[in-house]
C-alpha cells in the first residue's frame, strides 16, 4: 500500500509539472509573433514534424486504409454490400484511425527526438548556462515545439486521411470490384463536417500531449546518456497510453448515441 501510494503521489506531482511546463509555453507563445527566434524555430521544428515524418506517415496511411477496405469489404460482400466499403473506411480513417495513427507515428519519430535532444542538453547543462543567461527554457525550447505540433499534427492526420482513403480505393478496385466513382461517392455521402471536425480536434490534443511529455521527460533527464536513453523511452510510453485514453474520452463525448 505504501509503495503504491508513492506511486500515485509521484504521477500526481508529474502530471502537475507536465500541466506547469504547458500553461508557460502556452502563454509563452504569446511573444511568437513578435520574436524572429521563436518563429524561425516553430519553422524549423514543423519542418522536422512535418517533411521529414512524410513517407512514414504516407506509407502507414496507405495500408491503414487497405487494410481496414479489406477486413470491412470481405465481411459486407458476405451480404452483398459492398459497396458501402468507402462509407465505413472514411468514416473510421475520419473519426479515429488518421488522428491515432498520425499520433502515434508523431510520438515515435517526433517525440522521442525531442525528448532525446532536450534531454542530452540537460545532462550537458545546456539548459542551465540558459537559465544563467537569464533565457527561460520554457520559452526558449518548448514553446515552439509545442506551436509546430499544435500546426503539424491536424495537417498530418488530414493527409494521413486522405492516403488512406486512397489505399482503400486501391483495395475497393483490386479485390472488390467496385468503381473509383461509386467508392468516392458513398464515402462522401456518408461522413459528414461533425467527422472531420472531431478528428482534427483529437489531432490538435494528439500534438499538445506529445509535445508536453517531450519536453518533460527531456527537462527532467538525470543520469547522462543512460538517462537520456530512458527518458526517451518514457516520453513515447507516456504519449501512446495518453493518447489512447484520450482518444476514448473524445469520443465519448461527441459521440454518445
Amino acid at each position: 500500500m505504501e509503495r503504491a501510494g508513492r506511486a500515485c503521489l509521484e504521477n500526481l506531482r508529474e502530471t502537475g509539472v507536465c500541466t506547469k511546463y504547458l500553461g508557460a509555453a502556452a502563454w509563452a507563445l504569446r511573444a511568437l509573433p513578435l520574436s524572429r527566434r521563436m518563429r524561425k524555430e516553430t519553422l524549423a521544428q514543423m519542418f522536422v514534424a512535418g517533411i521529414k515524418s512524410l513517407p512514414v506517415i504516407t506509407f502507414v496511411a496507405i495500408f491503414t486504409g487497405m487494410i481496414l477496405a479489406l477486413q470491412l469489404g470481405l465481411e459486407l460482400q458476405r451480404y452483398s454490400q459492398e459497396i458501402y466499403i468507402g462509407s465505413a473506411v472514411m468514416v473510421s480513417l475520419l473519426r479515429e484511425m488518421g488522428p491515432f495513427m498520425t499520433g502515434l507515428i508523431l510520438a515515435a519519430c517526433v517525440g522521442s527526438s525531442m525528448a532525446a535532444q532536450l534531454g542530452t542538453m540537460t545532462v550537458n547543462d545546456e539548459i542551465a548556462a540558459l537559465e544563467i543567461m537569464s533565457i527561460d527554457p520554457i520559452r526558449f525550447l518548448m514553446a515552439p515545439r509545442l506551436a509546430a505540433m499544435v500546426v503539424i499534427a491536424p495537417v498530418m492526420s488530414f493527409y494521413t486521411c486522405m492516403m488512406g482513403i486512397l489505399g482503400g480505393g486501391i483495395v475497393g478496385k483490386t479485390q472488390l470490384n467496385i468503381n473509383w466513382s461509386q467508392y468516392l461517392q458513398n464515402a462522401l455521402e456518408i461522413a459528414d463536417l461533425r467527422d472531420l471536425y472531431v478528428g482534427l480536434f483529437k489531432a490538435v490534443l494528439f500534438g499538445v500531449i506529445i509535445a508536453t511529455t517531450a519536453c518533460y521527460e527531456g527537462f527532467s533527464t538525470r543520469n547522462g546518456a543512460v538517462g537520456v536513453g530512458q527518458a526517451t523511452r518514457r516520453s513515447v510510453i507516456s504519449a501512446f497510453l495518453l493518447i489512447l485514453v484520450v482518444g476514448y474520452f473524445v469520443t465519448r463525448l461527441f459521440y454518445r448515441g
